[in-house]
């Protein structure tokens, strides 16, 4: 059974901790593999379709990385070896790192329209065995289909941004090829955070820059559940159980930050 979410206002954590609740809400999403099968095979469906044809798009970039990098490169063609191969190594990390950034969104963010369904059936599962689950709403269909196509649609503005940062932060010598990845691991899981608590925050009435703002609020947690997420989406295979895990994870993150927000709102006389 899915922990009930605590009634009593909740201690502050430090960063740390936070980051391991995050993670820990992954964790439990895990959990729903053994006390609901079925309802989690089908969530894997559309993740093992979507993620099949990135996959093989992924395969062909790293064969082709070095023609790529050369390409985008025609004035390192003077350098001497060191620097031509400095220069090019360079363009190919940041390359990959900007194509995977994008890469692991629109992963999710397709796999979540073709499965729509199956994931919002997880969601909605979540959220009765926690309690105080939002009640459906009578929202036309077409009228949530545009909300959901435009929340995409700007947090999608919000990937290529970042992926053209990290791009070109990888041109940068040592700092392109240490620090960017390590950024670009952050900015992925921010995002996917973003991206899979939707469900939770849509169902309650909240924009996307609401549920920007209420992340900020327990921004380590957020990152923990994100970042182990995205460390997962890039082993091969393991997004294909991980999808609909993370969807359930994202919910116990987004009730959880809805319960300390609750808690910790100042109090009207």
């Amino acid at each position: 059974m899915i922990d009930q979410p605590s009634t009593a206002p909740p201690a502050r954590r430090g960063a740390i901790a936070s980051f391991f609740g995050g993670v820990v809400c992954l964790v439990r999403g895990f959990r729903l593999w053994g006390t609901s099968p079925r309802l989690m095979v089908l969530g894997a469906v559309p993740a093992i379709i979507v993620g099949a044809c990135y996959t093989i798009a992924i395969v062909i970039l790293i064969v082709n990385l070095a023609t790529v990098a050369g390409w985008i490169t025609p004035f390192a063609d003077g350098f001497v070896p060191p620097w031509r191969d400095a220069v090019r190594v360079a363009a190919g990390v940041a390359v990959l790192l900007a194509c995977l950034l994008v890469a692991v969104f629109t992963f999710v963010a397709l796999t979540l329209a073709v499965g729509d369904p199956f994931y919002e059936k997880i969601w909605r599962d979540v959220e009765l065995r926690s309690g105080q689950a939002p009640t459906e709403s009578n929202e036309p269909a077409l009228r949530q289909l545009l909300r959901g196509i435009g929340n995409g649609l700007r947090l999608l503005a919000i990937t290529v941004l970042l992926g053209v940062l990290l791009f070109v932060g990888g041109f940068i010598p040592v700092v392109g090829q240490s620090v960017v990845p390590v950024l670009g691991v952050g900015v992925g899981g921010w995002i996917l955070a973003l991206e899979l608590t939707g469900f939770a925050f849509d169902a309650r009435g909240l924009t996307v820059r609401q549920r920007r703002r209420m992340l900020r609020g327990n921004r380590a947690g957020a990152l923990g559940f994100g970042v182990s997420t995205y460390l997962l989406f890039l082993v091969p295979f393991a997004a294909v159980v991980t999808m609909p895990a993370a969807v359930a994870g994202a919910t116990m993150l987004a009730r959880d930050v809805l319960a300390e927000s609750v808690a910790t709102a100042p109090r009207r006389p």
